[in-house]
């Protein structure tokens, strides 16, 4: 039996998670890193790369250390991360449509944009925040053309068929080129008090490598690939970049009450001189990292950080960016869509207490469209993860620029022991075929429910 005073910190902690009609809605900044692995954050670990500011961010923070994205390419990552969707439920599965050399180039582009227009089908969170009076804006990385075709008010990219359209044209300068836009929106949103929405996904640390000097220096060490070099300090260098928003944040005063949520779009191993790689390799980074269903492809930490309302903790649970979306609209006081398949992760941080749902779930699909209207053309793989087990299958989609034959995996069933096993070298899959069965049953069932779930329209 809990005793009163326990009984009456969960009442007091429930009570701080609840957003009233009287308080003031928090402002929500997402900060998207851009092909970084799981492990390159120094509060993660890591032995060499510095990241001070996300390190302090982390200190303040619920972190999950065994986050994941449930699909390792930007493109559909990203649009989970705004819809709250799984890529077969949205249905931008890839960067872009595949190349067919029967079609003409206004005929590429009629199919580049009816990928496009699959955002228009699903509410965005700032469509869904709007209606709450949020201001909004878009920075960085954005593939689903001029901002306004995600919800958001104010933004930088505009979109395809413009100069760098295809992922983000003006946007991309953002961080690279300085942080003033970002910090130009925030002081507005303030002046004029008005909550907001902050889509900060630069492109970093992600290729071109070109870290300032400053930086590089620092990690240009005797026996290091320089390529190494290179990427260790694009890590330091999006930090500084974060460090640069969140202290704008508490200078404006405004810091307390703004929910921050960090995720990784996907995970990045830079290719060395001395790495094994499959016959035919061409990519910059290593095979089980950037695209994969292993965890250096889909593995990142998830912070939720909100100072008024969430104690720093460090959680151990599995928690994936599909949980964001519902964990956003509830910290606003917006219903949350029937549909969206993540948790709202609100109430378990604020009071402390253990997630309950024990399970993860994931896809990998070509780079490449193979069917702008049928998701499954192109699926690679789907994964499951219960506790510390991990199954991945392999299917048929057709492969396109990054095929899995590059990764040497078979047909057959993959499980591996992520405790024993983190970095997935022993399939143990003909050791435990109970295991396997019953697993694949649950993702089976996963695909079934998901697939069923209908889109929600924006009013």
């Amino acid at each position: 039996m809990k005793s009163p005073v326990l009984l009456i910190f969960c009442a007091v902690m429930t009570s701080m998670c609840h957003v009233h009609a009287e308080d003031t809605p928090p402002n929500i900044v997402m900060i998207i890193s851009d092909d970084q692995s799981w492990t390159d954050y120094s509060f993660m670990g890591h032995s060499d790369i510095r990241t001070p500011h996300l390190d302090r961010l982390a200190a303040r923070s619920a972190t999950f250390r065994r986050g994941y994205v449930p699909v390792a390419l930007c493109r559909p990552s990203l649009a989970t991360m705004i819809t709250g969707l799984y890529p077969h439920q949205h249905g931008i599965t890839g960067n872009d449509p595949s190349p067919n050399p029967n079609l003409s180039a206004d005929q590429q582009n009629e199919l580049r944009e009816r990928l496009i227009s699959k955002i228009d089908a699903c509410p965005t969170a700032p469509q869904l925040l709007g209606p709450k009076g949020y201001v909004s804006f878009q920075s960085g990385k954005w593939w689903e053309g001029n901002y306004r075709r995600g919800g958001f008010t104010e933004g930088m990219t505009r979109g395809f068929p413009q100069r760098g359209g295809r992922h983000g044209d003006d946007g991309l300068d953002i961080g690279r080129k300085g942080m003033q836009p970002v910090l130009n929106f925030i002081d507005s949103a303030v002046d004029r008090k008005k909550p907001f929405f902050l889509w900060y996904a630069p492109f970093l640390p992600h290729t071109p490598h070109t870290p300032p000097q400053r930086l590089l220096s620092k990690y240009e060490t005797a026996g290091r690939d320089p390529a190494l070099a290179k990427y260790y300090a694009m890590c330091e260098w999006f930090d500084e970049t974060c460090g640069e928003l969140i202290n704008h944040l508490e200078q404006k005063n405004v810091f307390e009450n703004t929910l921050i949520v960090y995720v990784t779009d996907n995970g990045w191993i830079q290719r060395t001189g001395d790495m094994k790689l499959p016959d035919g390799w061409k990519q910059g980074f290593a095979p089980k990292s950037k695209q994969s269903p292993y965890d250096g492809g889909t593995r990142t930490p998830i912070m939720v950080c909100w100072p008024k309302k969430i104690p720093p903790a460090d959680r151990p649970e599995l928690v994936s960016s599909i949980d964001l979306m519902p964990t956003m609209l509830a910290a606003a006081g917006v219903e949350i869509p029937e549909n969206l398949p993540g948790l709202n992760l609100l109430p378990a941080c604020c009071n402390q207490e253990k997630l309950t749902r024990n399970e993860l779930y994931g896809e990998s699909f070509a780079h490449d469209v193979a069917d702008v209207d049928q998701p499954e053309a192109s699926l690679l793989y789907r994964w499951v993860i219960e506790d510390h087990w991990k199954l991945l299958l392999t299917y048929d989609g057709k492969t396109n620029r990054y095929a899995a034959a590059h990764l040497n995996l078979g047909p057959g069933p993959q499980l591996f022991d992520l405790k024993a096993d983190p970095m997935e070298d022993h399939n143990v899959a003909a050791d435990h075929k109970d295991i396997v069965a019953r697993l694949a049953g649950k993702l089976d069932n996963w695909w079934k429910v998901t697939s069923r779930k209908t889109v929600t329209t924006v009013e």
